[in-house]
């Protein structure tokens, strides 16, 4: 009889995870691409201003003004009565909501006038202008 080779009989005691190991740091690799790559909000050339606090939050509002005068809310366009009933019912659920202005460098400063006043007519006391750091 042929002497048996030890270990083809025997059970594993262990389990290789190196692959599981590659596998789990791949998917990371391919999540944090993902969600970095993802794109938020409207482009617009936003004017200078020194660094100061910010009151983006998870809850902040964003109203984009473009340089050809379109106004967004988040990423969704909206006629001026339009951001007034949206932003009054948002202020309905969450009397401290804060809203951010990012306004394009080059819209007339009516527009962007105009919506700082529909803010206050509808109530929202926190509100912010989106500036880029000045470089020097």
């Amino acid at each position: 009889m042929a002497a048996e080779v030890k270990g083809e009989s025997e059970p594993y005691d262990t389990i290789n995870i190196t692959p599981m190991v590659d596998l789990t740091f791949v998917l990371l690799l391919i999540f944090i691409i993902m969600t970095t790559a993802s794109v938020q909000g409207v482009k617009v050339n936003l004017p200078q201003a020194s660094s100061a606090a910010s009151l983006a939050a998870p809850k902040t509002k964003a109203v984009t003004i473009t340089a050809e005068g379109n106004v967004f809310l988040d990423t969704y366009p909206v006629t001026l009565p339009e951001l007034e009933s949206r932003l009054a019912s948002l202020y309905a659920a969450d009397p401290k909501l804060p809203v951010v202005i990012k306004g394009d460098s080059t819209v007339q400063y009516q527009l962007v006038m105009d919506v700082l006043d529909l803010t206050g007519r509808v109530g929202i006391t926190q509100i912010g202008l989106v500036t880029q750091k000045l470089v020097k």
